[in-house]
């Protein structure tokens, strides 16, 4: 029983392998090698995207903390001592980032932020398939790989065996 176990295993990893192949039009070798480079290049290209958006997002989120701090002790009197050293970090800071702007685009912040986060999470999302698609294309290659080289072991011996005759 475990033999034939073993040989569905084997079969269900032939058969994706050849749709894998098939699907992405692969002939050959370097057609696979391509392929993988393709996809390892694709995941590169998307954590180079995502590190921009990462960062302006820990930016934006900043931004709309301090500017919350902001307008939560703007008009409240009095203000601890606490409170007064949070409003005039907060003012202190939003004059920095505002370049001379009188008021605070806190609605466009909150917009970006909205936004970078879906094409972060669109971006995630298409990381992770991606890696997941990545590790069966390198499953697939090392089995291509193993078939080879069981091949030309195959016809090694054959050739031994046909000169010893």
């Amino acid at each position: 029983m475990a033999g034939y176990s073993q040989s569905l295993y084997n079969l269900k990893d032939a058969a994706k392998m050849l749709n894998f192949l098939q699907t992405n039009n692969i002939m050959d070798m370097a057609g696979l090698d391509e392929k993988f480079k393709s996809m390892i290049g694709e995941q590169l290209d998307i954590q180079g995207k995502l590190k921009p958006v990462e960062r302006r997002l820990a930016t934006l989120k900043k931004h709309l903390e301090q500017a919350d701090i902001y307008f939560k002790c703007k008009g409240k009197k009095p203000l601890t001592e606490a409170e007064q050293i949070l409003f005039t970090t907060a003012k202190d800071y939003l004059k920095g980032v505002m370049n001379g702007k009188t008021t605070i685009p806190t609605k466009a912040w909150k917009e970006e932020y909205t936004k970078l986060t879906a094409e972060r999470k669109t971006l995630n999302q298409r990381y992770l398939a991606l890696k997941e698609e990545v590790k069966e294309a390198e499953k697939i290659r090392k089995n291509v790989y193993g078939i080879l080289r069981q091949e030309q072991r195959e016809q090694q011996t054959q050739r031994k065996q046909d000169m010893e005759r």
